[in-house]
């Protein structure tokens, strides 16, 4: 099971339509002025051995059409995404192109396809776990997908500290019931959680004054803010905030168990990317105001 497919349709509706207004809206680079950060899971020493991939078949990478930015359909009605663009440039590095395939399936029809042998690779934000490691070979972290703060932009600051900024007490909206909430709890205990249905709901919170300041995924909080629905009211403070327990392993790709070669492969294209900087281009093209 995948996090992001609690209330799969509505969270994926809203992603893509703030994504797009953030598209169009805004021109590129952090929106309320701060330092863009890139992830890079790969130490600038690591040296990782090319595989030999010239015996290797097709390699077909499956996602779905409703993950923006990662897969979503475009205006035209092709397949696009930070998910799609990243697939193309790793088959370049591993000179493997004409063999490589990107193809959309619905969510619960992509680990059934891999089992038939019906692709190679999910590209989909399959969740890396215990039991899923018993079915897939998983690559490097792309990307770790982390909770911020967000308080009204003269507060902001990712130089602030969250535990200093705000009084003992102060009303942080949260969605409901969700692991940002309990995180919340864990991590900041003097605090108090104010629970909201919505991630609209929540904005408007922030917005209005009505809450000291929301904590939630940053991957949502990053688009809304870039986006003219947030009217550059609010930016982020403190963070990124991290955790395994509340938040995952990020993102991996997944690859058939099979082929060792190719999880080594993917690797190596990974680390070659960071280190040219290809990677922060990518990131920077669908990520303009940053997670961290």
């Amino acid at each position: 099971m995948l996090a992001r497919h609690q209330n799969k349709t509505s969270l994926a509706l809203y992603g893509l339509i703030v994504f797009l207004l953030c598209l169009i809206g805004l021109p590129s680079g952090s929106a309320w002025g701060q330092t863009v950060k890139v992830p890079n899971v790969f130490d600038p020493r690591e040296r990782l051995a090319l595989p030999d991939l010239s015996g290797a078949g097709r390699v077909r990478f499956l996602m779905t059409t409703d993950f923006p930015p990662f897969s979503f359909l475009d205006q035209s009605g092709r397949l696009a995404g930070f998910h799609v663009d990243l697939a193309r440039v790793l088959c370049g590095e591993l000179d493997i192109e004409p063999r490589c395939q990107v193809q959309a399936l619905p969510w619960d029809e992509l680990e059934p396809a891999l089992a038939a042998g019906e692709g190679e690779v999910i590209m989909a934000g399959l969740q890396v776990s215990e039991e899923s490691r018993e079915r897939y070979l998983f690559t490097r972290t792309i990307m770790d997908l982390p909770a911020r703060f967000v308080v009204k932009a003269a507060e902001a600051g990712t130089d602030r500290v969250a535990a200093d900024h705000f009084e003992l007490g102060a009303r942080i909206g949260v969605i409901q019931r969700s692991a940002h909430a309990a995180m919340l709890q864990r991590f900041f205990p003097d605090l108090t959680p104010v629970p909201f249905a919505s991630s609209t709901m929540l904005y408007r919170a922030v917005q209005g004054g009505w809450v000291d300041g929301i904590f939630a995924d940053g991957l949502q909080l990053s688009f809304w803010l870039g986006s003219p629905a947030s009217a550059e009211c609010c930016g982020f403070l403190d963070g990124p905030f991290l955790s395994r327990e509340f938040l995952g392993n990020g993102l991996s790709i997944a690859v058939r168990n099979d082929l060792p070669q190719l999880v080594e492969g993917l690797d190596y294209a990974l680390m070659s990317l960071n280190k040219s900087g290809r990677f922060a281009e990518l990131y920077l093209r669908y990520f303009p105001n940053g997670l961290y």
